[in-house]
C-alpha cells in the first residue's frame, strides 16, 4: 500500500465454506466463515463464523466421506440445531465487508482452491458474489509454484490441522500465505532450509491466537 492509497483499498476478503459435497446441482452450503485482512495479512476484527441450517433431504445427499468428515468435526449436529439461513449468513458477510472494505473498490476473494467456494457463492449468495472483485487470490496457486520453484520453502510450510471447519481453514490459509510471503516473495533462490524453518515458526506464532 502506498501513502496515497486509502487503507480500505488494500483489503482481502477471505471466505471458506463447508458444503454437503462439491456438486452444484445437488449440494448446498452448510457453514460460512469470513475474515478480512489488510495488505500485510493482519486480520481485522472478529469475522463471521456461522453454521447454516439445511434439510435432512440435503444432508442425505452427502457421500460417505463427507458424512464421516462432518460427523467427526461435530458440524452435522450443529447444522441440525442451527436456525441460521443462507440469506442471514450472506447478510453477515456483507456487513463485514461494508465495515472493513471500500464501498467503491470491491476487494478480491481469497482462500485455498477458492474457485469451488466462488461457484457456490455465485449460486447461493449472489449479492455477496456481486460485492466481491472478479479477481481472486488463490493460495493453492502460490503453493503449486513454490513446489516447482522454491522446494525448500514448499516442504517447510506450516502444518495444517485438517479440522475441516471453515474458520480454522481460513486462518490456516492466511498463515500459509504469510509464510510464502516470507519465503517465496523474495530474491531467487529463496531461503535455505533453516531460514524456511524460522519463517515457518514466525508464521505459526503470528496466527496461533486465532486457533485458541
Amino acid at each position: 500500500m502506498t501513502p496515497d492509497t486509502p487503507a480500505k483499498d488494500d483489503r482481502l476478503v477471505w471466505i471458506d465454506l463447508e458444503m454437503t459435497g462439491l456438486d452444484l446441482d445437488k449440494h448446498v452450503i452448510v457453514e460460512v466463515a469470513a475474515l478480512i485482512t489488510d495488505a500485510h495479512l493482519n486480520i481485522l476484527g472478529e469475522g463471521v463464523d456461522l453454521v447454516v441450517h439445511t434439510s435432512e433431504e440435503n444432508l442425505a445427499h452427502m457421500d460417505d466421506f463427507v458424512t464421516k468428515m462432518h460427523a467427526t468435526s461435530g458440524l452435522t449436529d450443529q447444522i441440525r440445531s442451527s436456525t441460521v439461513t443462507i440469506a442471514e449468513a450472506e447478510d453477515a458477510v456483507l456487513a463485514l465487508i461494508e465495515k472493513h472494505c471500500h464501498p467503491e473498490h470491491p476487494a478480491p476473494l481469497a482462500g485455498n482452491s477458492i474457485a469451488t467456494d466462488r461457484a457456490f457463492i455465485r449460486k447461493e449468495m449472489p449479492r455477496l458474489d456481486a460485492a466481491l472483485h472478479y479477481r481472486m487470490v488463490d493460495v493453492s496457486s502460490v503453493k503449486e509454484l513454490a513446489r516447482r520453484w522454491f522446494p525448500k520453502a514448499y516442504y517447510n510450510q506450516p502444518d495444517k490441522g485438517m479440522s475441516h471447519r471453515a474458520l480454522a481453514d481460513i486462518v490456516e490459509s492466511i498463515r500459509e500465505l504469510d509464510y510464502y510471503r516470507r519465503t517465496v516473495f523474495v530474491d531467487v533462490p529463496g531461503p535455505a532450509s533453516p531460514e524456511a524453518q524460522e519463517a515457518k515458526q514466525a508464521s505459526t506464532d503470528a496466527f496461533q491466537e486465532h486457533f485458541e
